[in-house]
């Protein structure tokens, strides 16, 4: 039997005339028009010389039809190859040579900027997909059929690609097999108690795996519909809240929701769980969420390369600073970052999971993969965390210096090169932050050439050239030099100490 992650999904969703989707407007996108428009793009990948197991990439906005797409290109055999939007061409060009991508999606109006780097990474066409299901990837699907059998898959075999920053700046391609994604789904709807009664508010972005895979297909497994948010706004959240019994969202979403009067006790009265991801959530906004909405938020961890790993559980006590135990089938230890060596409960080491969520490996990487994972078979998270005596585990911090900055993974390598390239610095040093909104800020400490006519709006100007906006420094601070030890191994930590006081005020 085909191990086809749609097929799975297809099995738990309810009759054509039941509601998907629903758009802020009241727009309705039913199960029927799901399965008609997935496959009718399932046909219109095909007719463009899609095969299986060939890589789809898609740079476009969140709508209704970038998940139509994403089933659609289950249903052919193919991988997603899901981009933020936020990538400049530089950017998206590497991910399409590199992944050998056979068609690439982006916004329409943007056919130009990719006229010469699609072609030289090897694409064969360039279409379009729009926020309002325009683009000329819809005008390819008129009178392609609605029908589509969905390819026959192993369970190992490739359902996306999503890439993950490198230590070094260059990024990684994990790649996550049709059972990562539906072992992952099939436990969330059961850990968090989804069924097809469920209204989940969906206001996470469609490019990352908290909003693709987490809670589109924990919605599809259980069969329940969504409130769709094509972007987030706290205002508009509150309004769609009555009318939803989940939500998935970031600790930012959850700051700016504190920042609104109108959330209350009464207007959430209907919601049954609050999820948070993808970055830590400060104890502070546990607790003043429960005072506010009489809600304690329920905190999981994850990454690109595993799906979800733990969670707090959803009868049992929610602990602030934790996020909770291992998954059901998922195994977690804790050990020493080099000699492997498995530690003692309650002491500090790295993250190490092993299960049928963890990927495939690296993309074109086996000797990164094979660095990356233990001989038992256990992957290296580079998280550092610990796990008490009654089982939560608590992330304590990273191995590496990764910032995530509302959600949204940044190594410093990758903006530390850009910024050493630029005429105006001579050395540079990225750090996180602490930041009231994004949890971190990406903030840059230099070393300026000419300190006289150091300008950081130019400079930040620059860089917005060819990094995606969330990557780009918040404050570039000019100094004389930058602190080093013995090795002259740059102390980042000791100027996350001296500026951790810059986004208070």
């Amino acid at each position: 039997m085909s191990a086809n992650l749609y097929l799975q999904l297809a099995a738990r969703m309810p009759g054509d005339g039941e509601t998907f989707l629903r758009m802020p407007d009241e727009y309705v996108w039913t199960y029927g028009d799901l399965r008609q428009w997935s496959g009718r793009l399932a046909n219109t990948l095909v007719s463009l010389g899609v095969g299986r197991g060939d890589r789809v990439a898609v740079q476009a906005p969140k709508s209704p039809h970038f998940l139509f797409l994403y089933l659609a290109c289950l249903r052919a055999g193919a991988a997603i190859l899901p981009l933020n939007t936020d990538y400049t061409p530089r950017e998206v060009g590497y991910f399409l040579a590199n992944a050998g991508a056979r068609i690439f999606i982006c916004t329409p109006g943007r056919e130009d900027d990719f006229a010469e780097i699609a072609p030289q990474a090897g694409v064969s066409r360039v279409l379009t997909l729009g926020e309002q299901g325009d683009g000329t990837l819809i005008e390819a699907s008129r009178g392609k059929g609605e029908a589509f059998e969905a390819a026959a898959v192993a369970p190992n075999d490739l359902a996306a690609i999503l890439y993950t920053s490198g230590t070094t700046g260059v990024s990684k391609g994990a790649m996550l097999s049709h059972e990562n994604l539906a072992s992952n789904a099939r436990v969330l709807v059961d850990y968090w108690r989804f069924t097809g009664d469920d209204v989940l508010l969906h206001p996470l972005p469609v490019y990352h795996t908290h909003g693709l895979f987490v809670a589109t297909n924990v919605c599809l497994m259980a069969g329940c519909s969504m409130l769709f948010m094509p972007r987030f706004s706290a205002a508009e959240a509150l309004r769609l809240l009555p009318g939803a019994t989940a939500m998935m969202g970031v600790p930012t979403h959850y700051l700016r929701m504190l920042a609104e009067p109108g959330l209350t006790r009464d207007l959430v009265k209907g919601m049954r769980l609050f999820v948070s991801g993808s970055a830590p959530l400060s104890a502070e906004t546990h607790r003043e969420f429960e005072a506010r909405t009489g809600h304690r938020i329920l905190e999981r961890y994850g990454m690109t390369e595993t799906n979800m790993i733990t969670s707090n559980p959803y009868d049992a006590e929610r602990r602030a600073g934790t996020v909770g135990f291992p998954l059901p089938g998922v195994e977690v230890r804790i050990a020493d970052a080099v000699s492997g060596a498995i530690l003692p409960q309650g002491e500090i080491g790295v993250i190490e999971v092993r299960g049928p969520n963890v990927f495939r490996g690296y993309w074109q990487m086996p000797e990164k993969t094979a660095q990356e994972f233990r001989p038992d078979g256990f992957f290296i998270t580079g998280d550092m965390g610990r796990i008490d005596a009654q089982g939560y585990v608590s992330i304590v911090g990273r191995e590496k210096d990764l910032v995530i900055t509302g959600g949204l993974n940044v190594y410093p390598a990758e903006v530390e090169a850009l910024l050493d390239a630029l005429p105006a610095v001579r050395e540079s040093a990225v750090i996180g932050l602490p930041h009231p909104d994004f949890g971190e800020a990406v903030t840059a400490v230099v070393v300026a050439a000419d300190p006289a006519g150091f300008d950081e709006a130019a400079i930040r100007t620059q860089l917005g050239h060819d990094l995606a906006a969330f990557k780009v420094p918040k404050r570039i601070i000019a100094v004389p030099e930058l602190p080093r030890n013995a090795m002259a191994k740059i102390q980042k930590k000791a100027l996350r100490e001296t500026y951790a006081g810059l986004y208070s005020g």
